[in-house]
Parts: structure tokens; C-alpha cells; sequence
């Protein structure tokens, strides 16, 4: 194997192998990248067994070959290279050895056999349908933050994905929650996604589902079986496995009473909390909020740092008090992006609904705290 490719392509594409190698790996061969020279690109493949992407690029390529190297050397080695550079890779006769050179710099790293790389691809899937860039960027990002990170419930890892109905209008739905609050975003159903079966995505496949789709050029068409996802965009294919569990039926924590709306503007709202925030406590963050009339007072106060109110004007007429983490709700009110935010209460121990007055795709649900 032996070909010349542009540093700034290359690294483009090592960049995006990043994420899916761990730092430390106790089989050797998933610490590297599969490199694939062939009919004019240089094709690349990292994997954790769990998930795996696959890219290719444009390259000269002199003998077609295959190798794997070590994906983050390798990456940090072009990177430091100069900007505009050829990088020129060589794998030896024995195999063993893979040269990068770049203008006066050459590098010498051992290479594992191809024939050890493991394979994650290949499976039926079924359900095909396409869905544009920015529609799926924004699925992940009204979502994602309510994801759990706790091993014991690890059904809850991820985000929910299934065919749902509201208002007799099928849709594809998107759910997560860690059991403190819960996002729901929807949108009309694409075609090819009718009957899809309902499947948990996992957190460290949407996250780089989330970085590569920032640069993903209109649509990305998503293929998936019961057991696999595959997303594929420009010359990037990100293939996951899904998370073995059964998701619960979260629309029995939607609360369907709530009877106490007050709107207010979301950017005020934030500030305020971020600013207040800074007093409370360091393990529970939390913020109370007081209803009286059509003001409502945000208040935190700490044993070591004092205490902190402000007032807020807001569109409502109850009398109440709340305490909610105020990271969490900063979390819920950074997504919303309308001019006005909902939020349905009940009382101090039910959980409240927050939405974006002029959307009503994003749903989201917030435990409130003892204060």
C-alpha cells in the first residue's frame, strides 16, 4: 500500500475516527484505524465493537493496499504536520511497519493484520428512510441532555426513537429521560419509516451522530432492524448497535392535570436562573420559584455563599412555590428558541410541563425539588 493525501483531508476524516477509540483498549486491534487504499480513496474504519464509522477520501493512490495503525498516533501526527502538506503513507513488504512522511518529517508505526479488524456492518435492516441534516440535528438536540448516564438502568442510556401518533397524525418520535425530567421532540413520520419497530439509540452513538451531522451536507438516510442503526451522509457511514432493554412507558409521567400556566420569556428566564444559580448549593443547584400574581421570584440560598432573588414579570395568575435544579431547568429553557415559554404547573410535588409557546414539537417534563 502506498498513496499521497492532503493533510487537511486527512485529518478531517481522523478527526471523526476520534470518538469511537478509546483511550485504553484491552484488545489491541480496536486501538486502531482500518486503512483501505482503492480505486482513487483512501478508505478508514474505527470501532468499539458497539459502534463503528466508516469514511472515505480522496487520495493518489500508487499501490492499492489495506493496513490498520494506531488511530490516535496517527492522528496526532498529522495534525502537528503543517497546514497544506501531502502526507504520504507506505505500508512495508513484511506488513508489519506503516511510513508517514510529510515534508521532512517521517514516522515509523507498527500495524496490526487487517484480518483482526472486526466487522459491525453487514446486517439486514430493513426500515430505510432519509431524513434532512437539520431536522435530525434538531431531534438530537431537543433530546439529548435528558439522557441518563447510570449503568444500573442503562435501558434509559439513549434516546428512544419510535413511531407515535398525536392528534391522529403519525409521527417519529424522540424520547430520553434519567428519571429527573423527560424530552419528547416529534416530527411528521418520513416515508419508509411506517412500522419502524421502536429502538433505543445509545448515548455514545448519538453524540457522534451529532458531531458528524454539523457538517453533513442536506439529507442523511437511516437504515435500522431491531438490533442495528446505520446513518450514512456525504462518504460517512456511523453503524451502531441498539441498546438490548425496553424502553418505559414514558406518557404515564406526562402529567395530563396541570391546571397553573404561566408563560414567561425564555431568554429572561435563563439569565435569571444562571444568575440566582450562582448562590445555590453545589449538590442540588436548586432554585425556587415563587408565583404570586402575575410576578415570579427566583431564590437560592447556601449555608457558605448567602442567598439571591430576582423578580421576573410573567403572563399568570396563581399563587405558588417550586424548587426545581436550576441546571436542569437551564438545560430545557436553552432549547427553547420561541419567544415564549409555558410552563404547566400543578402543585410543589408534581412534575411541571415546559414548551415552547410557538412549538409544539418539543415536550418537556421537569421533577421538581424539595426547598
Amino acid at each position: 500500500m502506498k498513496l499521497s493525501i492532503e493533510k487537511t483531508a486527512l485529518l478531517r476524516s481522523l478527526n471523526h475516527m476520534q470518538g469511537v477509540v478509546e483511550r485504553r483498549n484491552t484488545i489491541p486491534i480496536l486501538s486502531n484505524v482500518r486503512l483501505t487504499a482503492a480505486d482513487g480513496a483512501l478508505s478508514m474504519a474505527t470501532t468499539d465493537m458497539d459502534l463503528e464509522i466508516n469514511e472515505s477520501v480522496a487520495a493518489q493512490i500508487e499501490t492499492p493496499g489495506a493496513t490498520t495503525a494506531p488511530a490516535h498516533t496517527l492522528h496526532d501526527i498529522v495534525r502537528k504536520l503543517s497546514d497544506g502538506a501531502m502526507v504520504e503513507l507506505a505500508l512495508d513488504e513484511s506488513g508489519n511497519v506503516m511510513t508517514v512522511k510529510a515534508g521532512r518529517s517521517q514516522f515509523r508505526l507498527a500495524c496490526l493484520p487487517v484480518a483482526d479488524f472486526p466487522e459491525l456492518g453487514g446486517a439486514d435492516l430493513p426500515t430505510s428512510f432519509a431524513l434532512p441534516a437539520r431536522e435530525l440535528r434538531a431531534l438530537i438536540d431537543r433530546t439529548k441532555f435528558a439522557m441518563s448516564v447510570e449503568e444500573t438502568r442503562y435501558y434509559l442510556n439513549g434516546i428512544y426513537l419510535h413511531e407515535g401518533e398525536t392528534e391522529g397524525v403519525r409521527v417519529l418520535r424522540a424520547v430520553a429521560t434519567d428519571g429527573h425530567r423527560l424530552a419528547k421532540f416529534e416530527m411528521p413520520i418520513p416515508a419508509g419509516a411506517e412500522g419502524m419497530p421502536g429502538v433505543i439509540v445509545p448515548r455514545k452513538a448519538v453524540l457522534e451522530l451529532r458531531k458528524l451531522a454539523e457538517e453533513a451536507a442536506d439529507t442523511i438516510q437511516i437504515s435500522l432492524s431491531e438490533s442495528k442503526i446505520r446513518f450514512g451522509f456525504d462518504h460517512i457511514i456511523l453503524t451502531s448497535k441498539l441498546i438490548d432493554g425496553t424502553f418505559p412507558n414514558y406518557e404515564q409521567v406526562i402529567p395530563a392535570k396541570n391546571d397553573k400556566i404561566v408563560e414567561i420569556d425564555p431568554k429572561l428566564f435563563s439569565s435569571a436562573i444562571d444568575r440566582v444559580s450562582t448562590i445555590s448549593d453545589g449538590k442540588s443547584r436548586a432554585v425556587k420559584l415563587t408565583l404570586h400574581g402575575n410576578t415570579m421570584t427566583l431564590s437560592a440560598n447556601s449555608p457558605d455563599a448567602g442567598s439571591a432573588t430576582e423578580d421576573l414579570e410573567i403572563h399568570g395568575n396563581d399563587n405558588l412555590e417550586i424548587g426545581f435544579n436550576a441546571r436542569y431547568l437551564l438545560d430545557i429553557t436553552s432549547q427553547i428558541v420561541g419567544e415564549g415559554c409555558r410552563m404547566t404547573l400543578a402543585d410543589a410535588s408534581s412534575p411541571t410541563i415546559i414548551q415552547d409557546t410557538s412549538d409544539s414539537s418539543a415536550l418537556y417534563v421537569l421533577m421538581p425539588l424539595r426547598v
